[in-house]
């Protein structure tokens, strides 16, 4: 189920990437047809390949084929996912509703149309997969059920941009000017999602059982025992609640919310109907230690800490993208053009590093802290047998493996192995403990570190270097694209110029103008550097006037007659140097003030 969460963040990012790609200039409704039609294909794969799954399970009525289901609902939720980014990318069907005031103004309602496709293809996966999986149920479950459970499920992974996106729909619509100025600068902004973060953490709670449709569970031996428990590890709650997944077939548990006032405790039907007093206790144990390691601030703190990397890393990863050429030579070869490849390689890689964090990063701190969790159990009593049993239990209701895998949890297996090997060695809890805060320290060290040299080359010291590589790098790939181009040669210049590389500056400035005599970008620069530059070896008076000269016979600016009077200054003919100042100072339409030093330099030196 948690694969659920993943999938609809996949399918945000998708549609929020797809700003990157060129807009279209109209929409073409053909492609509408095209998205009904690879729809219409998925829902006839979905059905043949659960029909042909359902066959093999009356073939061999007493195998197990749960593993097979779960594959296969997989699988195909990833080919939901190709279909959609399809849609949006290759048909861009979010331009549907392009021009239309209500989604102009409010964007996040079309965000919301369109992860509604999404949800769709999930329906369909899920339908398709109901009349096979029904049969691997503790109970009774209808298929309105169990849909709605998958929903009603997976819809809390949305809520944080839900809110973040909706609020600031309405923050633009609103006339404050100086708070609308202030969430566009890097502070506003890391602000506001820190901000909403929080809130949605402490509140969201109460929203999501609504959502999943709780309800306060009814006084009665298994409240009252819970009850005891909590009061026992000294845990504040607001409610214990009856949890209706899947028709309360399922024999889980779960724990909600940072703060007291708003934690819920979520236990389901099936889970009170099949475990004695001792494993429920060991159970709520379980729950607890996950409040009392503060794994659901550390969860915020990861997610937070994803959201920082991303956007301190996010413009210089663009641009890096943009400098690999032998990729695009690739894509060259399929006929995609840069400006269409380089969204594509931006896309992929974001959706890339969030697979990577949330399935492997993130799944290795939720395998660890459940292990942690279920070592809770010794903190209040030597015996884990009841926890053990519990395991076991599931294992056996599920029609399940007790060593399938599972990204965000240790198979049961290893959970009951472990908790066997801390009874006969209890230095094994502390040393499990103890490997936890070392995990969580070294990762904030990282995500700190991290930050701050992201921080660097976007708005520190490090901005102009990183700034300077890529535009080296930008600049001598056009050259290569375009080698007959002479104001690419006079960037080339510049560049060198900015980094004190003078000798190569005044050969790129003067290839330029072996080819583009007129070349006044060229010519003033070439007569700047010998008239100023910092190394007395390349100055060169007579060659400065001569530039400067043949730069003013083509454009009589300010910024030309300023570099004509540094000129005259080197050249000692102060009086035209002076001249030439005062017609650039009333000549300029801004910098009026160094204009205006430039001339008093000039006439400070003129008087005897």
């Amino acid at each position: 189920m948690f694969s659920n969460f993943l999938y609809f963040l996949i399918a945000l990012v998708i549609y929020t990437t797809s700003e990157l790609f060129e807009t279209v200039k109209g929409f073409d409704n053909s492609v509408v047809f095209d998205c009904l039609m690879i729809s219409g294909l998925f829902v006839v794969i979905c059905h043949i390949a659960f029909k042909r799954l359902a066959k093999k399970a009356s073939q061999n009525p007493y195998g197990n084929i749960d593993h097979l289901i779960n594959n296969y609902i997989s699988r195909l939720s990833v080919l939901a996912l190709v279909i959609f980014a399809v849609n949006i990318y290759g048909f861009k069907l979010n331009f549907l509703f392009s021009g239309i005031k209500l989604f102009d103004i409010i964007p996040t309602l079309e965000a919301i149309i369109f992860l509604g496709l999404f949800l769709l293809y999930l329906i369909i996966i899920w339908n398709a997969a109901y009349g096979v999986q029904k049969q691997y149920f503790a109970g009774k479950v209808s298929k309105k059920n169990f849909i709605i459970s998958n929903v009603s499920f997976s819809l809390p992974a949305l809520l944080p941009w839900f809110f973040l996106s909706i609020v600031a729909d309405i923050l633009g619509l609103l006339p404050w000017q100086p708070v609308r100025q202030f969430l566009k600068t890097p502070a506003g902004e890391i602000g506001y999602i820190a901000l909403f973060l929080v809130a949605i953490s402490i509140f969201g709670p109460v929203l999501i059982k609504k959502l999943w449709n709780c309800k306060p569970l009814k006084p009665g031996i298994p409240r009252t025992r819970i009850e005891s428990v909590c009061q026992k590890a000294g845990l504040r709650y607001s409610n214990i609640l009856k949890w209706e997944l899947f028709g309360g077939t399922m024999i889980t548990a779960g724990v909600m919310g940072l703060v007291g006032r708003f934690r819920y405790i979520l236990v389901t039907p099936a889970l009170l109907n099949s475990l004695n007093d001792d494993e429920l206790d060991a159970v709520m144990l379980h729950e607890i230690g996950h409040v009392q390691k503060y794994h659901m601030l550390f969860y915020l703190l990861f997610f937070a800490g994803f959201i920082t990397c991303n956007f301190v890393f996010f413009e210089p990863v663009m641009l890096l993208l943009y400098i690999i050429e032998p990729v695009y030579k690739l894509f060259e070869f399929v006929g995609v053009e840069k400006n269409t490849a380089h969204p594509i390689l931006i896309s992929a890689t974001l959706i890339g590093i969030f697979i990577l964090y949330f399935r492997f990063v993130f799944g290795f701190f939720m395998r660890n802290f459940e292990r942690q969790a279920d070592l809770h159990v010794y903190h209040f009593t030597n015996d884990a047998s009841p926890l053990i049993s519990t395991f076991y239990k599931i294992a056996s209701f599920s029609g399940q493996s007790i060593e399938k895998p599972n990204w965000h949890h240790y198979s049961i297996g290893q959970r009951v192995r472990f908790l066997e090997g801390c009874q006969t060695m209890p230095a094994l809890i502390q040393i499990h403990h103890l490997k936890v805060k070392k995990l969580i320290v070294g990762y904030f060290v990282l995500v700190a570190l991290l930050v701050g040299f992201g921080y660097s080359i976007n708005y520190g010291m490090a901005k102009e270097a990183f700034g300077n590589f890529i535009a080296e790098n930008i600049l001598f790939q056009q050259l290569d694209v375009d080698p007959e181009n002479s104001d690419l040669y006079a960037v080339v210049g510049d560049y060198y110029y900015s980094r004190e590389n003078y000798e190569k500056a005044i050969d790129s400035y003067e290839n330029v103008l072996r080819v583009d005599p007129e070349n006044v970008h060229s010519l003033n620069n070439l007569s700047w550097l010998f008239a100023t530059c910092p190394k007395e070896e390349y100055r060169n008076r007579k060659k400065a006037l001569e530039y400067a000269t043949r730069a003013l016979e083509q454009k009589r600016e300010a910024f030309i007659l300023d570099t004509y009077a540094q000129a005259l200054f080197v050249n000692n003919d102060i009086q035209n140097a002076v001249n030439a100042a005062k017609e650039a100072l009333s000549r300029s339409k801004d910098k009026k003030e160094y204009y205006k030093g430039q001339l008093q330099l000039f006439e400070k030196t003129l008087k005897p």
